[in-house]
């Protein structure tokens, strides 16, 4: 449930004055997230008041699990993803001063499965994906997303002033989620094969181009790569970039990672979200110790 923050007096009249229409609002809710998740958000938002028929401000409780029923025939996970941005909004709108109340923060979330297990590929399966990839530019993202842990718009956000050179390897320097910024170190053979794609690019431009005008490889690019690979490899349908992150957590811990280093390599919080991992993926059960 998210928790309501109380506006000093006057605070409220400040925001109101700077947002005063639900556009407003929302423009000033997405400022800072990718264009990625600004689209999925405004689209999910827009449903919610179009369904509504009202302003951010005269919609009701009634109104929010009215439209929350409505979903009723989506995936478990589309309906989750769709009212936890209704309700970030209506909290943010709180905060703001823009409504005297969260009207969201009574709404309950559909729970959901915890399908981190499927998501966790093994090691022969990310050789697999390398070993059918032949573009050095595909294989070398491959590579990263799975050596580096990273999500894939911290590398596709990469660029040549980013690397930095550590004796006969080298280190990536990942702004990341939450405006994060943190250095991965990588292995020798990993760093040589992203090295090996600069040719003579300036320090300011991407490490990972598209083939049309150079400019920066994008996300949806990014992920038709992996499809493609993961394809190949014959692994599942719904595979995506994160699996590689994935794959890289659970394949680090089951290696004898320490859970804090992992944590520390892939940005999370808390070392409760690394830990996530080691409860989807254990060693130990006390199935083992039955007689059957």
């Amino acid at each position: 449930m998210t928790e309501a923050i109380t506006i000093p007096q006057g605070a409220g009249a400040l925001a109101q004055r700077q947002a005063e229409t639900d556009e407003q609002l929302i423009a000033l809710w997405l400022h800072g997230h990718s264009k990625a998740t600004q689209r999925a958000y405004r689209a999910d938002v827009k449903r919610f008041l179009a369904y509504a028929g009202k302003t951010v401000q005269l919609v009701t409780l009634s109104d929010l699990q009215a439209f929350a029923d409505s979903l009723s025939d989506l995936a478990p996970t589309s309906r989750a993803r769709i009212l936890s941005a209704v309700k970030s909004l209506l909290s943010f709108a709180e905060r703001t001063g823009y409504t005297p109340l969260n009207i969201g923060a009574a709404l309950r979330l559909p729970k959901l499965k915890n399908k981190l297990a499927e998501r966790i590929v093994s090691e022969a399966a990310v050789q697999k994906m390398l070993a059918l990839e032949t573009n050095p530019r595909n294989h070398a993202l491959l590579r990263l997303l799975y050596a580096a842990g990273l999500r894939v718009s911290e590398a596709c956000d990469l660029c040549w002033r980013d690397l930095q050179e550590r004796g006969d390897a080298g280190q990536i320097t990942v702004f990341g989620k939450g405006g994060k910024t943190r250095a991965v170190v990588l292995s020798v053979d990993t760093w040589g094969e992203l090295t090996a794609l600069r040719g003579s690019a300036g320090p300011d431009e991407p490490v990972f181009r598209s083939r049309k005008g150079g400019a920066a490889l994008d996300e949806s690019q990014a992920w038709r790569i992996v499809k493609a690979a993961a394809k190949r490899a014959g692994l599942a349908d719904s595979f995506s970039p994160h699996w590689l992150r994935h794959a890289h957590a659970s394949h680090a811990l089951d290696r004898g990672a320490p859970i804090s280093l992992v944590q520390s390599t892939l940005g999370h919080d808390s070392v409760a979200t690394t830990g996530k991992y080691l409860h989807a993926r254990p060693n130990e059960s006390s199935s083992k110790f039955l007689p059957i």
